[in-house]
């Protein structure tokens, strides 16, 4: 039951903090639905490639959790991994605190952590400019693959949790919940650019999801410490 409640809590987080994944992702997505042809492609033809470039993304988040999940697995010979575990899901809960913030506007620490993972990202963006602009659904997929690794507080928030859970299964399975809940928001994305971009930066909308997500993290850390 843990287990699944923690997919769910996942799930939610990518769901809420849609606000910020339409913010960084927002400019890709917009440039993919617009490649597909001239003027405004139908939705029909938007469809093949915004699901194959959600997949790919959705892909890299799974892998990755799932490597960190495994590297935990193997740590738990070296350390106290009970100890570790638990400081690991307070820093989760501490992140996920900073992205509340962050989305709300309040306090915007974690666009400095944000700007720390670019010095990795300089190195695979230009794979990813190769595919552009993107005309086939396997252009929209290898395309995902590379962007799923963007930098971002929200992704890394996860990613800690999925080093907590000490299992790559596990890993994978929250990465790939968080991913499916940020699926609504960037699928809408491509589909109605404009009018979302406008509505997530409602000032009320972002305080909304930014408290949400601070209250997800203060369970996470109470229920890491009690």
């Amino acid at each position: 039951m843990l287990v699944e409640t923690s997919y769910l809590a996942a799930f939610l987080v990518g769901l809420l903090g849609g606000v910020h994944c339409v913010g960084m992702c927002g400019g890709i997505v917009g440039a993919l639905s617009f490649g597909l042809g001239e003027g405004h492609p139908s939705v029909r033809k938007k469809w093949p490639c915004l699901l194959a470039y959600n997949l790919a993304r959705i892909s890299s988040y799974t892998l990755a959790g799932f490597l960190l999940g495994g590297f935990s697995a193997l740590a738990v010979n070296l350390v106290a991994i009970n100890r570790l575990q638990q400081g690991l899901l307070v820093l989760a809960g501490l992140f996920m605190v900073l992205l509340g913030l962050y989305l709300a506007g309040w306090w915007r620490l974690l666009a400095r952590v944000e700007q720390a993972g670019g010095f990795f990202w300089k190195r695979i963006e230009p794979l990813g400019r190769r595919f552009l602009p993107v005309r086939r659904p396997a252009q929209a997929f290898a395309l995902g693959l590379v962007w799923g690794w963007l930098p971002c507080g929200l992704v890394y928030s996860v990613l800690i949790w999925a080093i907590a859970s000490g299992s790559a299964v596990s890993g994978a399975g929250l990465m790939l919940s968080f991913g499916m809940g940020t699926l609504p928001n960037l699928l809408a994305m491509g589909l109605f650019a404009g009018s979302l971009q406008r509505w997530v930066q409602k000032a009320w909308l972002r305080q909304l999801a930014g408290s949400l997500i601070m209250l997800f993290g203060l369970l996470q850390i109470g229920r890491a410490l009690f």
